[in-house]
C-alpha cells in the first residue's frame, strides 16, 4: 500500500493505492468523503481517495509519501469503517530498506555493465538482485530496497527483469536515499561492517 499527501499541489486528498496494477477500466464508487477506485470487470479495489483528508487524519507537516505506522493504520481503517465502505487493509508493516551482506556477485550474462548479486538480507533465502554499481563487492553491507519499498522519489521496488535476469530488489545508493550532503558519484552506499543483517536501514 502507498499512500501520498499533497495539499500544496493536489488539494486536501489522501490518495491510496493498493495494487501497482492500474485497473484495465475504472469504475468509481462513493462513500462520502471516501472514493474508491475499481475494476470494472472483477470489482476489486485498486486503490481510494479521501477527500478533506485532514478532516479526519492528523496530516501536519506531511507532504509526498506517508509513512505508515499502525497508529496510521488504525487511523485510516476508522475512516473506511465509518463511512460505510467494505474494505480491509491489509498491511505489512515489515521494514522495506533493510541492511543486507553481499555474499555473492556474479556477471551479467547480457550486459557488461551489471552484476547479479545473491544479498542475504536476514531471510530464509538470499535475494537475487541485479546491480549496475561499480562498486558492488563480495562481503560488503549495504542498504537493501525490498519488494514494496517506495523510494523518496517516488519509485516503487517492484520484481523485476533486468536485460533477462530477474531483479528481487535494489542496492541502493546514498544519492538515491536523499542522504544529505551525499556523494553525488555512480554507487551503493556501503555500511560499516557492524551493521546487523536484516536490521531495518534509517538515513
Amino acid at each position: 500500500m502507498i499512500v501520498s499527501y499533497n495539499k500544496p499541489h493536489v488539494g486536501d486528498v489522501l490518495l491510496v493505492e493498493l495494487s501497482s496494477e492500474a485497473p484495465v477500466s475504472t469504475k468509481l464508487e462513493r462513500h462520502g468523503d471516501l472514493v474508491l477506485i475499481l475494476e470494472e470487470s472483477t470489482s476489486e479495489v485498486k486503490g481510494f481517495n479521501l477527500f478533506e483528508a485532514s478532516k479526519y487524519l492528523t496530516l501536519d507537516g506531511v507532504l509526498g509519501n506517508v509513512e505508515l505506522t499502525k497508529e496510521f493504520v488504525s487511523a485510516l481503517e476508522k475512516v473506511i469503517a465509518e463511512s460505510g465502505a467494505d474494505l480491509d487493509l491489509n498491511v505489512d508493516f515489515s521494514p522495506k530498506f533493510v541492511v543486507g551482506h553481499v555474499i555473492e556477485v556474479g556477471e551479467h550474462p547480457n550486459a557488461d555493465k551489471l552484476h547479479i548479486t545473491k544479498v542475504d538480507v536476514g531471510e530464509e533465502q538470499p535475494l537475487q538482485i541485479v546491480c549496475g554499481a561499480p562498486n558492488v563487492a563480495e562481503g560488503q553491507k549495504v542498504v537493501v530496497a525490498k519488494i514494496g519499498a517506495v523510494m523518496p522519489s517516488g519509485m516503487l521496488i517492484k520484481e523485476s527483469a533486468l536485460r533477462g535476469v530477474d531483479s528481487f530488489g535494489m542496492l541502493c545508493s546514498a544519492r538515491e536515499l536523499e542522504i544529505p550532503n551525499a556523494p553525488q558519484v555512480k554507487g551503493i552506499l556501503v555500511l560499516d561492517d557492524s551493521a546487523e543483517i536484516g536490521s531495518a536501514f534509517k538515513a
